[in-house]
């Protein structure tokens, strides 16, 4: 619905620091206008409100094309941003760690590639002789182009080191006999309260779209459970530019080794369902298997009343991998880290693996996650009767 969305929108602006939001509304677009994207009578109406709230910023929650915002920008005398330019401000804040700053660098330069013709239009107006030869503006666009394609470049080689580094930090925690749980969800569902209370570490966790950027981990002990380290990621958030997914997919990777996966909803919202939708798009396109282990928590159970809380209740206990809970009172974290604790120390069974000479190092997390039952040599290795759960021989196969 146009409400919810707008409602989105701005939490989005309110999350961006500095910013006072004097006014919002929807304005309904029958079909839009290539260079304007509003009609001109619109466009009048707009430039009143504008100029009688001495408005500075405009935010349209959607795609503007460079054109577009130029006219715009021209026409009411505001700088303008789009939903991508304006979770790029939002990312670009946020961003803590060297690797979440290069990201937003270079979603940034992606961004501003496709907008170069905003800068030079008045070069291109030099344009002239038969168009076999490029006049100025059209070179400078080029050589801009260039620069950043050579930016995005130095980028790229630098993430692929940081890559590198989390793929070594992931192989030294795959011999830790620890399971991973990873915390997902819509962004502002409640994650990183969730994280928090579990590990007592101070993430960002506020009210706002985008709390958290780059990913936080921490060992934590279950009570009555194992030792996990929890990992809390990025939230997701519906129609996110294609530039922003390809550049923050690093801090999601954690997602695609884990044990668990915690798909955290606010069922409080108006829209929990399509969000959960949204998650659920986002995890298959980065390739995690829809048979990865998975618990569903439908927070904020708090702020519903009556009758439809009573109904989410019931759904939820109809259902082996949801709970309900409010991370804000404490209610239902019990059941819910009883059902955690389950999960990782789910039925063992037998098997009987060949190892290599060489596989000293996936002996050693054998013996490490105390589970060889007998082992014997033969002329190639030795054979390891080991007795594990499905958990632990998924994360031997990662080795």
């Amino acid at each position: 619905m146009p409400a919810h969305g707008l409602a989105e929108a701005v939490s989005l602006a309110v999350a961006l620091p500095g910013l006072e939001v004097v006014g919002e509304g929807v304005v309904r677009l029958p079909r839009a206008h290539p260079g304007l994207l509003f009609g001109t009578g619109k466009i009048d109406e707009l430039k009143t409100v504008f100029a009688a709230e001495e408005v500075e910023l405009v935010l349209i929650d959607g795609p503007v094309t460079p054109v577009q915002q130029r006219n715009l920008e021209k026409a009411w005398g505001v700088k303008l941003l789009d939903r991508t330019g304006l979770i790029l401000e939002i990312f670009s804040d946020r961003a803590r760690t060297r690797e979440g700053v290069l990201q937003v660098e270079m979603a940034a330069l992606s961004y501003q590639r496709t907008r170069l013709v905003r800068a030079w239009t008045h070069l291109e107006r030099q344009r002239g002789g038969l168009g076999f030869v490029g006049g100025p503006g059209e070179t400078q666009i080029e050589a801009d182009r260039r620069a950043i394609d050579d930016a995005i470049g130095r980028i790229k080689k630098q993430l692929s080191k940081g890559g590198k580094t989390r793929a070594l930090h992931r192989a030294a925690r795959a011999k830790v006999p620890y399971p991973v749980v990873a915390v997902v969800g819509y962004t502002n569902a409640g994650k990183s309260s969730i994280f928090n209370r579990l590990t007592g570490a101070e993430v960002m966790a506020k009210d706002m779209l985008f709390a958290t950027l780059d990913p936080t981990m921490r060992a934590v002990q279950l009570p009555d459970g194992p030792e996990v380290i929890l990992s809390d990621t990025v939230g997701f958030i519906s129609d996110l530019p294609t530039e922003l997914v390809a550049a923050f997919r690093a801090t999601l990777e954690e997602v695609l080794d884990a044990d668990l996966i915690l798909h955290v909803r606010d069922i409080s919202h108006p829209e929990s369902r399509e969000q959960a939708e949204d998650v659920t798009e986002i995890l298959t396109s980065l390739g995690v298997a829809e048979a990865a282990p998975m618990i569903e928590v439908w927070n904020k159970i708090d702020l519903v009343e009556g009758e439809a809380r009573a109904a989410l209740q019931t759904q939820a206990d109809r259902q082996d991998h949801v709970f309900t809970c409010s991370v804000l009172t404490g209610e239902g974290m019990g059941p819910l880290l009883e059902a955690v604790a389950q999960t990782l120390e789910a039925p063992r069974f037998e098997e009987t693996l060949t190892l290599g000479f060489a596989d000293g190092k996936k002996r050693a997390w054998l013996y490490e996650q105390d589970v060889v039952e007998h082992e014997a040599q033969i002329e190639t290795g030795q054979t390891v009767s080991v007795r594990w759960t499905q958990l632990q021989k998924d994360r031997f196969v990662r080795l």
